[in-house]
C-alpha cells in the first residue's frame, strides 16, 4: 500500500542515490484491488506487499507476458521484458 508521501520518498531516494529521475506513473493501491486481482499478495510479509511482479500489457489491457517472483531478488533481465514487449507488434 503506497501513500502518494510514501511514492514520493521512494522517488526522492532513488534520485538522491543514483541520479534517476522515474519516468513513468506509479501505481498506488490503498485498498489492495490489484494485488487481489492479480492474485500477487505476499502472505509471509509483515505488511500487505505484493511478490515482485512485472506484467506486460498489450493496448486492451490483455496481460500478454508476466513475470512473479517470490524470492524478491529474482527479477526479468531487461532482456526478457523487451522480448515481451516485441512479441506485441
Amino acid at each position: 500500500m503506497d501513500e502518494r508521501e510514501e511514492q514520493q520518498m521512494m522517488i526522492d531516494r532513488i534520485a538522491d542515490e543514483y541520479g534517476a529521475s522515474i519516468e513513468f506513473m506509479l501505481l498506488a493501491d490503498p485498498d489492495n484491488a490489484v494485488i487481489n486481482r492479480y492474485g500477487i499478495l505476499n502472505p509471509d510479509s509483515r505488511r500487505v506487499v505484493p511478490h515482485p511482479t512485472t506484467f506486460v500489457i498489450d493496448r486492451e489491457g490483455v496481460v500478454r507476458w508476466k513475470f512473479i517472483e517470490i524470492d524478491f531478488r529474482i527479477r526479468p533481465t531487461n532482456e526478457d521484458v523487451l522480448t515481451a514487449l516485441a512479441e506485441l507488434d
